[in-house]
């Protein structure tokens, strides 16, 4: 399944089919064509946090100053690490001399998988984060780079960047349901029977590990229609598959 954001529209890249219609794209918004670059570019950089930053000065009375100092006691621990992990980002990136768009990058892979970086040091995260993106951005640089200008363990810093790269791996596969609407549609079934197939497929996860997800969206499809006559062959051949794998697959799973 990919996203067409232009028509906002879900399409199968195997069949054409159109999942789903009127997606929003809750991104940033963007700019008209860079004269130079040739390429879209964000209307305002991203930020990690949203608070306005208080910076306290010599010249600022003594109101300022507790004003500044509730501002950053009232920051929840999540925004101040975040906080401390974009002053990393803005530093190497400053430091590697890496164009805005891997800063913007990295800072998307932080508030999108920040329960995978959690556990590490804002160092360690800046760097791996950093690295990834540029990857992801067709920039791609030695990690040299960035740990020229950092203090952070190599070997922990290859190790986030594992576990970003698995992660985003994990997040590109369609979910369980997406299998089972496309089937539904190539069926022709309602949306009653999709729904619970879906509950069928939640109920029997550690099953299905490691199963063809079309062959188990298709064996939920038919015990979820009550097994009806002549479907079966039907959801078969729209999965890809034989009569008897999805019959085999259904066998497995518990209604």
């Amino acid at each position: 399944m990919i996203t067409d954001w232009e028509r906002g529209e879900v399409v199968c890249t195997q069949c054409g089919l159109v999942v789903a219609e009127s997606a929003v794209d809750v991104g940033p918004e963007w700019r008209v064509f860079n004269e130079w670059e040739k390429r879209r570019v964000r209307t305002a950089p991203l930020k990690l946090v949203v608070k306005t930053d208080m910076a306290v000065k010599p010249e600022h009375d003594m109101q300022w100053r507790r004003l500044a100092r509730f501002h950053r006691e009232t920051l929840h621990g999540y925004e101040r690490r975040l906080v401390k992990i974009g002053a990393e980002l803005k530093r190497i990136r400053e430091c590697a001399g890496l164009p805005q768009r891997v800063a913007e990058e990295a800072e998307a892979l932080v508030k999108r998988f920040f329960e995978v970086v959690a556990g590490f040091p804002p160092e360690v995260v800046a760097v791996a984060v950093l690295w990834t993106a540029a990857k992801a951005a067709g920039a791609p640089r030695p990690l040299e780079d960035f740990l020229r200008c950092s203090k952070a363990d190599e070997s922990r810093v290859r190790r986030v960047a594992w576990r970003l790269k698995e992660a985003m791996k994990q997040s590109r596969r369609p979910s369980v349901e997406d299998y089972v609407k496309a089937l539904a549609a190539r069926a022709g079934l309602l949306a009653p029977v999709v729904k619970a197939a879906v509950d069928i497929l939640e109920r029997n996860r550690r099953v299905l590990a490691g199963k063809n997800p079309w062959v188990s969206a298709a064996a939920a499809l038919w015990l979820a229609s009550s097994k009806r006559r002549g479907l079966l062959k039907k959801l078969a051949s729209a999965a890809g598959t034989t009569p008897p794998s999805v019959r085999d697959a259904a066998k497995r799973l518990r209604v």
